[in-house]
């Protein structure tokens, strides 16, 4: 008679920064790990740059069969905090969410993000880099896919000035 596998992905949350070191010895232990990354933008030293990092920080997925693998370990593997339980029992993700996350990877298995900017026309942003960097101005709307027009005071009046969309933050 031959066992059917009944894997199923489970939500791990991780010890604060340890994603990585929690699904090291996850898979250590033979239990399938799933940890999405995107690049992030970080602004150090008047620069940005982007930076890999967890789209969901201190969690991470898991596949677990439940009826065979001895899930018990989880909780006390080096970087978990827990697995994430509804009672006693440990509640499964959907496929369809982790699908959905890994058809959204790229080349390089970094989860694309809509860059949109949640601004509504006139309100007040400061660009982080390139030539206006720390300019202040007003947001305009979308000009093209990732690009961001907005007005900025310069020599006395007001310029139209168009930007990528990772430049401009709520001022």
């Amino acid at each position: 008679m031959e066992l059917i596998s009944c894997m199923r992905w489970y939500l791990i949350q991780s010890r604060p920064h340890a994603e990585v070191k929690a699904s090291q010895h996850l898979r250590r232990q033979g239990f399938e790990t799933y940890m999405p990354r995107y690049l992030k933008l970080r602004r150090h030293a008047r620069r940005i740059e982007k930076i890999p990092a967890p789209l969901f920080p201190n969690y991470l997925f898991a596949a677990v069969d439940i009826a065979s693998q001895r899930w018990l370990s989880i909780d006390s593997t080096i970087g978990v905090s827990r697995l994430v339980r509804n009672g006693d029992h440990p509640t499964a993700v959907p496929n369809s969410v982790l699908e959905t996350l890994k058809c959204r990877e790229d080349s390089n298995g970094y989860v694309q993000l809509d860059h949109r900017p949640n601004f509504s026309p006139g309100d007040k942003v400061c660009v982080l880099g390139g030539a206006f960097q720390d300019c202040f101005g007003l947001f305009e709307g979308m000009s093209g896919r990732d690009r961001v027009a907005i007005l900025l005071e310069l020599l006395g009046r007001k310029v139209r000035v168009v930007l990528a969309s990772e430049f401009i933050e709520a001022a």
